[in-house]
């Protein structure tokens, strides 16, 4: 094996030094990976990547695989354009989707798709364009769900959002409304409608050779806000009439109930989606030919079967995945089983592959293989000379640093539940008295698996041990574990969070003066809540974008279409003040340091002030770090080393543990 890929790709997009007073491993885990998104040209002769630039900015680098030849051919600064993804309509046009906050009225999310040549020529906006006499802002610059019809080469298969314009004086303003389908020519923007607007329509799926066969329309109420009720229908393969396929009906705290469609196959004739069983989801197909069978694919009986695999430029479904302690994988095709195993004994220490793309007739396949101490590494398999090769390592820069194992743990809860959870110890660490820290992950519709964590990792390296729960209120281990999500069975979910710590200190591993808990998202949340049912648990606090008050919450999505269904998930009680930490700063004893990017549209960078204002006037320790034009995700590497660095000092000074460099 050896890169295809030359080294002088790496100092193409490498980020300059940062501040020297920072530590080297924070330098090294703040990078961000080095291929945040690749695709194989359907020729197998190029790989086009996504690929970070200083600060935080984004490329697009083309590279040849036989010459190692590469040109970096797009650029976005990230102030505010931001390349999300950049896929091949043929072998020398790519396709790239743009993602932009932007401030109106209030901050806004737009994406816009746009095609251009492999060397970087001809760039041209692939949605369509908007009209100056619009009637609303089209904020969807829509997605492919189809790379073309066979034999198209160059056309893709996209939505489009259409807005009623101004009519008076004229007869050729446009009407409709909703979303379509249109087959559009990435090189010379020609377009065919092929399904026209619909009101209320959210999603088309087809069967990868270019005909679309399911249909999904939101059911809204006269103010436009949406209920949660979908309504799916379904073409056979000879008509263009919709019959009814089914519903899914959000239950109002997270979940959804009905079959929910994801693929379909077009040799069988058949939907894949998934569906409850016995309080999990399982996945299930439905025949398309009028009869509309329904049959079971594949169910676990501990935990939900949450993933298809599938592959080509057909996007065709050749198994499922699920995750118990590790994620595992189910394949359909014998071939790709057979493959599957062969890797893995091919590739010691990286049992996590997956097939990221494939040639157009699927001879060459991209993949990507990785494991919780090698943060993976993308490869090109060649079936017909059974040759692998390597493309790029994901984390190059982590290269030299020894990583720890993590290790999949369950503790008890106070009511006997046995929770869930992964513990990371320092490398070389005999595991006993060490300063610790809980880290409950985001969400809260979300759970932690098996594999290489770059915070996790952090933290282990900088001499903690790590524990990452599955609380109850943690998807994929069914309804009954989830509860009514994290927020509205709080007491359950951080008391279990609580719980964890409490595991680390009984087991020796944690010494009892030197546990903190880290958290994003939800995690953060969960961070500042956790001193509501245990004041003195906790010695140090670390919030990155947390959710302070839930009640904020709600208010933020005032405005758009899915208030009501957000209203529903948080909810309404004694639970809403109580479970929010910025309606009791009182009870917070340990000093607080929080995070938090000021275009961050998932949870408003204004709770973070909200509960640093709280604390101050409680004469709480707090301090907030704020990073201008970045949203949720920090996606920054100075941020993203600052953070660490300064968490780092920040524990060590609140634990008593003495300074690393």
């Amino acid at each position: 094996m050896k890169y295809f890929v030359r080294a002088a790709l790496l100092a193409a997009s490498a980020v300059p030094a940062l501040a020297s007073a920072q530590s080297e491993d924070a330098r090294n885990f703040g990078a961000r990976e080095f291929v945040q998104q690749i695709s194989l040209s359907p020729d197998g002769t190029q790989v086009a990547m996504i690929q970070p630039m200083p600060g935080h900015g984004a490329g697009l680098v083309v590279a040849n695989v036989q010459t190692g030849a590469s040109k970096v051919v797009l650029t976005a600064s990230g102030e505010p354009d931001q390349l999300t993804s950049c896929r091949w309509a043929s072998s020398t046009r790519i396709v790239c989707n743009i993602y932009i906050i932007e401030q109106l009225d209030q901050k806004l999310a737009f994406t816009r798709m746009v095609s251009l040549n492999a060397d970087g020529s001809d760039l041209k906006l692939l949605s369509k364009r908007g009209s100056a006499t619009a009637l609303d802002i089209v904020q969807s610059g829509g997605d492919i769900i189809d790379w073309g019809p066979d034999g198209s080469n160059g056309s893709v298969l996209m939505t489009s959002m259409s807005v009623p314009e101004y009519s008076t004086g004229t007869h050729l303003a446009n009407t409709r409304e909703g979303m379509g389908v249109e087959l559009v020519d990435a090189t010379t923007l020609k377009r065919r409608s092929v399904e026209l607007p619909r009101g209320g329509a959210s999603e088309y799926i087809s069967d990868g050779h270019g005909n679309v066969r399911v249909l999904g329309v939101a059911e809204t109420r006269g103010t436009g806000m949406s209920t949660g009720r979908y309504t799916y229908s379904y073409r056979t393969s000879d008509s263009r009439e919709w019959k009814k396929l089914g519903e899914l009906v959000a239950d109002g705290v997270g979940g959804y109930a009905g079959f929910n469609p994801y693929a379909v196959d077009r040799d069988a004739n058949i939907v894949y989606g998934f569906d409850g069983k016995d309080g999990r989801m399982a996945l299930y197909s439905i025949a398309l030919d009028g009869n509309l069978t329904r049959k079971l694919v594949f169910a676990h009986p501990q935990v939900d079967v949450d993933g298809l695999i599938r592959i080509g430029r057909q996007r065709r479904v050749v198994g499922v995945s699920y995750a118990t302690d590790k994620r595992n994988t189910e394949f359909f095709d014998p071939e790709l089983q057979k493959l599957r195993t062969a890797l893995g004994k091919a590739l010691p220490g990286k049992p996590l592959v997956t097939f990221v793309d494939a040639t157009a007739d699927e001879k060459k396949l991209l993949l990507f293989a990785g494991g919780d101490t090698d943060p993976g590494t993308y490869y090109l398999y060649d079936k017909t000379s059974r040759q692998l090769a390597e493309v790029m390592p994901l984390r190059p820069g982590l290269a030299k640093t020894s990583l720890s194992p993590m290790r999949a743990v369950t503790f008890p809860a106070a009511d006997g539940t046995a929770i869930p959870g992964y513990l990371t110890l320092p490398p070389g660490s005999d595991g006993k008295n060490l300063p610790a820290i809980v880290m409950p992950h985001g969400g809260p519709g979300s759970r932690d698996e098996w594999g290489f964590d770059w915070l996790a990792q952090f933290y282990a390296v900088r001499g903690f041990a790590v524990l990452q729960p599955n609380f109850r209120g943690s998807t994929g281990y069914g309804d009954a574990w989830f509860q009514k999500n994290g927020f509205q069975s709080w007491r359950t979910a951080i008391g279990d969070v609580n719980d964890g710590g409490r595991w680390l200190v009984a087991q020796g591993i944690a010494a009892p003066d030197k546990l903190a808990i880290v958290g994003w998202s939800y995690g953060g949340y969960a961070a500042l809540q956790s001193p509501a049912l245990d004041p003195d648990l906790f010695k140090a606090i670390v919030a990155i974008a947390p959710v302070t008050d839930l009640e904020a919450l709600r208010k933020e999505a005032l405005g758009f279409t899915n208030y009501d269904m957000v209203s529903k998930f948080i909810g309404s009680g004694p639970h809403v003040k109580e479970g929010s930490p910025a309606q009791n700063p009182q009870k917070i004893k340990a000093p607080v340091l929080m995070f938090h990017g000021d275009q961050d549209l998932n949870v408003g960078v204004g709770e973070s002030r909200l509960m640093a204002s709280k604390l101050r006037g409680a004469g709480k320790s707090v301090e907030l770090v704020e990073f201008k034009g970045l949203d949720h995700q920090l996606d920054d590497d100075r941020a993203r080393t600052q953070m660490l660095d300064k968490s780092d000092g920040f524990l060590r000074t609140a634990l008593k543990l003495p300074a690393r460099p």
